[in-house]
C-alpha cells in the first residue's frame, strides 16, 4: 500500500513546492490537491461533508500551475488532481494541460475526476448540473482520443470536433489513469465504462470491503480485469469549518 497526502492547496496554506519537497523526502508517494475556480457568493447549494464550508474551500489555487510547480522540485513524487471539475472545463484545453502536466513530470501524473456537487459554480460556468454526468463522460472520451490519436475527432451530443492535432502527448502509455472519485454504486458504473481507476472518500462508505467487492464485480461485467482498476482511498479525519 502506498501513501499520498491531499492538500486542500489554499493561498493562505503551505506553498505546493515547499509541501511536495517534505513530502517526497518522507517517501510519501504522491501529493493530491483539489479544484474550485470560485465559490458562490449565493452559498445556495449544500456542502455535502454536512458541516459549514470549510474556509479553504474559497482559498483553493489552480490545481494544474500548483501542481506543475510540485512536479518541477521534485524526482518521483506523483502528483494528482482530487478531483478536477472536468464539466467546468474545455476538453480541449484540459487535455493539453493533462498531457503537458504528464509530459514535463515525466509520466507522474494521476487524473482524478469527479462531477462536482455545486451547483452555482458549475451553472457560471455555462453548464447544466442535471447534465454533468453525460457531459463528463463525453469530455473523457474526447480527451483520450486527444490523447491518443494523431488526428482526433469526437461527435457527441455535448462534445463535437473534426480532426485535431494536438501536442505533446503524455508520457505515460496509453494516457495518464483517469480515476473517478465518488462513493455511489454509480460511480462504480463509471469507473468500469471509461475510467481507470476508482478513489471514494472513505467516510462515505458503510462498507469499504462489500463497494471493493462491488466494483470488481461490475468492472468485470464490462469485459474489464478488475486487477486493472487502481483504488485510491481519500481517509480523512473530522472537519470543521475551520479545518
Amino acid at each position: 500500500m502506498d501513501i499520498g497526502f491531499f492538500s486542500y492547496n489554499s493561498d493562505f496554506g503551505v506553498r505546493p513546492e515547499t509541501l511536495a519537497k517534505e513530502l517526497e523526502a518522507r517517501d510519501f508517494d504522491s501529493l493530491w490537491v483539489g479544484e474550485h475556480t470560485h465559490i458562490p457568493a449565493s452559498r445556495k447549494t449544500p456542502f455535502p461533508g454536512g458541516i459549514d464550508l470549510p474556509r479553504p474551500y474559497y482559498h483553493f489555487r489552480d490545481p494544474f500551475v500548483s501542481l506543475t510547480m510540485a512536479a518541477a522540485v521534485t524526482k518521483k513524487l506523483k502528483i494528482a488532481t482530487g478531483v478536477c471539475l472536468v464539466v467546468q472545463h474545455d476538453p480541449i484545453v484540459l487535455a493539453k494541460s493533462v498531457a503537458t502536466l504528464d509530459h514535463l513530470s515525466e509520466g507522474r501524473f494521476q487524473f482524478g475526476i469527479g462531477g462536482g456537487w455545486n451547483q452555482e459554480e458549475m451553472e457560471n460556468h455555462g453548464q447544466q448540473f442535471h447534465r454533468r454526468w453525460k457531459l463528463l463522460r463525453e469530455r473523457i472520451e474526447a480527451m483520450k482520443a486527444i490523447w491518443t490519436e494523431e488526428e482526433a475527432s469526437y461527435a457527441g451530443e455535448f462534445v463535437n470536433f473534426e480532426k485535431i492535432i494536438s501536442y505533446p502527448k503524455p508520457k505515460q502509455t496509453p494516457h495518464p489513469p483517469v480515476l473517478m472519485g465518488g462513493a455511489t454504486e454509480m460511480s462504480l458504473k463509471r469507473v468500469a465504462r471509461y475510467c481507470d481507476g476508482w478513489m471514494p472518500i472513505d467516510a462515505l462508505l458503510e462498507n469499504p470491503a462489500a463497494m471493493v467487492t462491488k466494483m470488481r464485480k461490475i468492472v468485470a461485467e464490462q469485459g474489464r480485469d478488475p486487477e486493472g482498476i487502481n483504488l485510491s482511498a481519500f481517509c480523512q479525519k473530522n472537519r470543521t469549518a475551520d479545518s
